[in-house]
């Protein structure tokens, strides 16, 4: 139980917490990770047999983090000490991890929201389209990315590799979970109504971004790979008929500004999807459980003598064809070179391409490395 400044509820959830345990039988510990309180909460969660973490680092995550790690039990579960998940209901999370799973999350949605218990923007805007976007994302099975009450094993912990201390660590539980190809199920999950007499410590606008931006930061597939792909593909569909001259395409006249479109589009698709590439590694690093398709490419096929022969190739090419333009035009400088534009256009392009590949094989080259090593040891 993550706890700050609980007093008028922690004991209440404690006590039902260890009612569960009574009811199914088990042998069970209640540990509450106190985050800083200042009133009674210690005092009370003490007297009632809880075993108190206390965790220096402030946050939702660094706090059930300390507390997860400090379990001695091998099912874990975790809720809120405010009363808004009813600790009685233990029985379906420990089944379903019974049953094999190895994640059971809670789904608010399917199980019932008590009158006030989540605010109107959480529950019809929030938590809906976060959980859409998390779950298209990551394709992680869960319609309720956000509900407090899960259980787990405590050996799927150690696969999670959860890193976050605040409302993100949540989504990332959850995310790591499914790229670790661990087992999640979820059961109905009713939240009432907390028993605060405050405010409540989330901040809808602030931890609804840092949710949003884990799910973006840790899924480069949508945040780099799909839009440069789609950038790189529209600007050679450009490029490629507009690099001699202007054309006309479907009875359109298309020219010199089309071609400076084309070459903008073709550039931010390279760069982008080079930033994929990279975002690939370091994440794969980060969680040396979890791979990908191009971190197999890395792994296998990538050299970096590869990338400078691509890299130098396309930049000798535009080199070539701007040396044979300034011959031209020196052979001939009172002409007008306007029939020249557009190759000069294509030769830039393929010069400053060129040079990002070059570059970026040495970076890419230096995050293999470190990754080929670690697999060898």
């Amino acid at each position: 139980m993550p706890c700050l400044n609980e007093e008028r509820t922690v004991g209440r959830c404690i006590e039902k917490a260890q009612a569960s345990f009574r009811a199914m039988g088990i042998r069970g510990e209640v540990i509450v990770a106190d985050n800083g309180s200042t009133d009674r909460s210690v005092e009370i969660a003490s007297a009632l047999g809880a075993r108190v973490v206390h965790v220096a680092i402030k946050g939702y995550g660094a706090a059930l983090t300390a507390g997860i790690e400090a379990a001695h039990g091998d099912y874990i579960v975790m809720a809120d000490s405010d009363d808004s998940y009813d600790w009685l209901t233990l029985e379906p999370f420990v089944n379903k991890l019974d049953e094999g799973f190895d994640v059971v999350v809670g789904n608010r949605f399917q199980g019932g929201i008590a009158t006030g218990a989540m605010p109107k923007l959480h529950r019809y805007l929030g938590n809906p389209v976060l959980s859409w976007i998390a779950r298209t994302v990551h394709h992680a099975p869960v319609g309720d990315f956000h509900c407090g009450m899960r259980a787990f094993r405590r050996s799927a912990f150690a696969r999670m590799n959860v890193r976050t201390t605040g409302m993100e660590f949540a989504t990332e539980l959850i995310v790591n979970s499914a790229k670790a190809g661990l087992r999640i199920a979820e059961v109905p999950t009713r939240l009432n109504k907390d028993g605060r007499d405050r405010r409540p410590h989330l901040r809808s606008f602030r931890d609804g971004w840092r949710h949003l931006r884990f799910i973006l930061t840790y899924g480069p597939n949508f945040l780099y790979f799909f839009p440069g792909a789609l950038m790189l593909v529209a600007g050679l569909a450009l490029v490629i008929p507009l690099a001699t001259g202007p054309a006309i395409l479907f009875g359109h006249y298309f020219g010199i500004h089309f071609l400076a479109l084309g070459s903008l589009l073709t550039l931010l698709g390279v760069n982008i999807v080079s930033l994929g590439l990279f975002a690939k590694v370091i994440a794969a690093q980060q969680s040396p459980g979890m791979r990908s398709r191009v971190m197999d490419w890395v792994l296998r096929d990538f050299t970096l003598e590869g990338g400078l022969a691509i890299g130098t190739l396309l930049a000798l090419v535009g080199i070539a064809i701007d040396a044979h333009l300034l011959w031209s035009w020196l052979r001939n400088s009172s002409a007008p070179m306007n029939s020249t534009v557009h190759t000069g256009f294509v030769a830039t392009l393929l010069i400053v391409v060129g040079a990002n590949i070059l570059f970026g094989s040495f970076l890419l080259n230096m995050l293999a490395i470190e990754e080929r090593e670690r697999h060898e040891r």
